[in-house]
């Protein structure tokens, strides 16, 4: 290749990864943090599939038509795995990660399901539904980020699939009233009836109440037992990459506490974690080791999770 060839294309690609990092800058300051925790080599694949989903999420929630935008982001796909990316700064960065990371197309594809739920209004009856959600949204990036660290190893692919579901479950338990104000509940509804509540009568006007709180204290219950078994598969990542996301773990998880703090009221209030809160945590993170237990590295992941993993198994980056 003439040298001149090769200049070029370096320029190029330099030029895409400076793209994804502004969209990541601009879009979450909670991802930007991450990446600067993360050792140099993580940055830019980062970057890369922050500003996929973002432009992803943004095209289906956004557009008015989730059907055509689905359609036009499954050829996206279709270039990024072919490596004939189209002339745009994020298909040319996501085309090189996907290839050179090995990470199987199945899970963009379910992160993509995920958006398209979100634009529907999906709801969900049972835990198991709303534990599949949490895959496709999140789980889906922790894969993603955990096969750019290098890892291949199935068990620890599926605890980085656990971070995810308990990440997005405590999404999930602090937003109830934003997420009810637009018109989207993600709690289950089988556990709505259990506790006396018409999930449809309560969307109309959601408010705080006893039933409430039940359920958000229910679903951090659940989360949190998704963070512990989550714990052992942190320990066996890169050792540059542990604090970082062991960080991103309890920083997630102190959500919960602050919810729980409050009553369980994530209607009225939406919980924050202090700066200073934040940086205590960094540092436990970053001096200190979690507690887990080794068992726990074996248990079977969330079913979609496990089939996804088994998708990356054998891509070869």
């Amino acid at each position: 290749m003439p040298l001149e060839v090769a200049l070029a294309r370096v320029d190029s690609a330099h030029a895409d990864d400076v793209a994804c990092r502004r969209i990541l800058a601009a879009g979450s300051r909670s991802f930007l943090a991450a990446s600067r925790l993360l050792p140099p080599r993580m940055r830019q694949p980062l970057a890369a599939i922050y500003a996929f989903c973002r432009v992803a999420d943004d095209a289906i929630d956004d557009g008015g038509d989730p059907t055509a935008a689905l359609a036009e982001l499954e050829q996206v796909l279709d270039r990024v795995y072919a490596a004939t990316p189209g002339d745009d700064a994020v298909e040319r960065s996501l085309a090189r990660v996907v290839h050179g990371h090995g990470i199987a197309r199945a899970v963009l594809d379910a992160l993509l399901d995920g958006f398209a739920a979100d634009a529907r209004g999906d709801r969900y009856e049972t835990l198991d539904d709303v534990l599949n959600y949490a895959v496709r949204v999140a789980s889906t990036v922790g894969v993603a980020v955990t096969l750019v660290m290098g890892v291949r190893d199935r068990d620890v692919l599926a605890r980085a699939s656990d971070l995810g579901a308990a990440m997005q479950l405590t999404n999930i338990a602090r937003d109830v009233g934003e997420d009810a104000r637009r018109g989207r509940v993600y709690l289950p509804g089988s556990w709505f009836a259990e506790v006396g509540l018409d999930r449809d009568a309560w969307l109309r006007a959601p408010s705080f109440e006893p039933g409430i709180a039940t359920l958000v204290e229910r679903l951090l219950d659940v989360a949190a037992r998704y963070y512990r078994r989550a714990d052992v598969g942190i320990g066996r990542l890169p050792a540059d990459c542990r604090p970082a996301i062991r960080a991103a773990s309890l920083i997630y998880e102190d959500i919960g506490r602050v919810v729980r703090g409050r009553g369980c009221d994530s209607v009225s209030v939406r919980a924050r974690t202090s700066a200073w809160r934040k940086l205590v945590l960094m540092l436990r993170a970053r001096f200190g080791a979690a507690a887990a237990e080794p068992s726990a590295l074996q248990v079977a992941p969330i079913p979609l999770a496990g089939a996804l993993v088994d998708a990356c198994i054998g891509v070869q980056g």
